[in-house]
């Protein structure tokens, strides 16, 4: 698979680990969401890809995200 950006065929797989914040200051209160996908990183030009789960796409939807990445580590989301 060749590089959306550059069209290079030098992409590497990663594991990742993401705080996702709501925007603005009324984001502050919204707390955080957890993601740990897997990254695909073009190492030619930077470009990093990954897909949210569902369960964090809702999150982020309905904005009632988790104050802490704790509620998410307890329920074994990280991989």
């Amino acid at each position: 698979m060749s590089c959306n950006r550059c069209a290079s065929n030098e992409q590497k797989n990663f594991s990742g680990e993401l705080l996702i914040h709501f925007p603005g200051l009324e984001g502050l209160d919204k707390g955080v969401v957890w993601v740990f996908p897997k990254l695909i990183v073009c190492l030619q030009c930077g470009l990093g890809q990954f897909d949210v789960p569902d369960e964090q796409k809702e999150q982020l939807k309905n904005g009632n995200a988790s104050p802490s990445g704790r509620a998410a580590r307890a329920r074994g989301q990280h991989r």
